[in-house]
């Protein structure tokens, strides 16, 4: 039996877990749960997933193989403070915290851990997440297998560069953003053209998921499919017409760079921070 520890109880490690239980990846008496002072929270994940929770972080880590830090950004300093004595070179550190560098986790725990760093998005919470993994230099493939399996309870798993999270956080992280934006727009379209709003969610969500379906097991690409819609003067052409003369599509590009060097910045800036609170306190 392995033993997988939770430091951080928020909606992410809710997701993880409501995943890897689902799937009978990973069984209930086998993980350990811990925050830093909402104990409703910890009693409600308990009573509902049948975890273990603890308020002792020597007795969370205590022989733990995985570790799962789902903490906020702003609380990795003080949760790595907390955790680091009890902290092996035999454990597997998962963290999805966003922003945070590998390597400033090895800084701050000073040990050759093997860790990763895991960038899902908000759709884990249905089990559609699209999940990036990057690992350290000390983890090994089959960490990353072992990650992957975790992972692919609430979603699709890609593995890539560490340097290329920010790319994934702009594009598939902030994704979900994106497409609800989009729906915003549909919506209230529909109210303009004569439809009542239940029926246009109806048959707004009904063509999303028609068109992922279409993407996924398509192999044509999104610009024949598009182009496979599109009669020549007729309505799909005449609304797309008005989609490229209000530059929608450089619109979308220069949202997700915008989104991805905004990430690069604030993780430079995450590992600023980390690295001024490690000098002051030597």
């Amino acid at each position: 039996m392995r033993k997988i520890a939770f430091i951080g109880a928020g909606s992410m490690a809710e997701a993880i877990i409501s995943g890897m239980v689902a799937k009978d990846i990973v069984k209930p008496k086998e993980i350990y749960i811990t925050n830093r002072s909402d104990k409703d929270r910890l009693a409600f994940l308990q009573s509902r997933y049948g975890v273990s929770i603890s308020e002792s972080l020597e007795t969370l880590l205590k022989d733990a193989d995985i570790v799962f830090l789902a903490v906020k950004p702003k609380d990795i300093l003080g949760a790595m403070e907390a955790a680091k004595p009890f902290i092996s070179e035999q454990m597997l550190l998962i963290s999805v915290a966003a922003g945070v560098h590998t390597a400033s986790l090895e800084g701050l725990i000073s040990k050759k851990v093997s860790i990763i760093r895991a960038m899902p998005n908000t759709s884990a919470a249905v089990g559609e997440s699209a999940t990036a993994i990057a690992g350290n230099q000390h983890a090994s493939e089959h960490d990353l297998d072992l990650a992957q399996e975790l992972f692919e309870t609430i979603g699709t798993v890609t593995t890539v560069k560490e340097d290329q999270l920010d790319a994934v956080t702009g594009l598939s992280g902030s994704g979900p953003a994106y497409i609800y934006y989009l729906v915003e727009a549909m919506e209230k379209s529909s109210l303009t053209i004569g439809l009542d709003a239940e029926t246009a969610k109806q048959l707004i969500i009904q063509t999303l998921i028609g068109a992922a379906a279409m993407l996924s097991q398509s192999d044509k690409s999104p610009a024949v499919l598009r182009k496979e819609v599109t009669s020549p003067g007729g309505t799909t052409e005449a609304g797309l017409n008005v989609l490229e003369d209000s530059g929608v599509q450089a619109a979308v590009i220069s949202c997700i760079q915008e989104a991805a060097m905004q990430s690069k910045k604030l993780g430079r800036q995450i590992s600023d921070e980390l690295a001024e609170s490690l000098l002051n306190a030597r």
